[in-house]
């Protein structure tokens, strides 16, 4: 399988073509992808299946993104969300 460069939280990371966001998260111990709009707590993957958007995180600068569906692209930057992600 070849091997793509992302950045993941301004890191440049190694990850498999075909991967999901979600599992190159899990696979670099990255377990929380955003934190809640109140009270910043964690979430991360939950169903790994794009139903329950607890997985939400910011792509190439577009916000909630689910990451559990969304597949590795060469050169992606990834970035853990706060909150909603929303732009006040």
């Amino acid at each position: 399988m070849t091997q793509i460069r992302v950045i993941l939280n301004g890191e440049s990371i190694t990850s498999r073509e075909g991967q999901s966001v979600g599992a190159l998260l899990l696979e670099h111990e990255q377990r929380a992808t955003r934190t809640t709009r109140q009270n910043a707590r964690p979430r991360g993957m939950f169903c790994g299946i794009g139903i329950c958007f607890d997985c939400l995180i910011t792509i190439n600068g577009i916000t909630n993104q689910r990451a559990c569906v969304t597949n590795v692209e060469e050169g992606m930057t990834i970035q853990t969300q706060q909150g909603s992600g929303a732009i006040a």
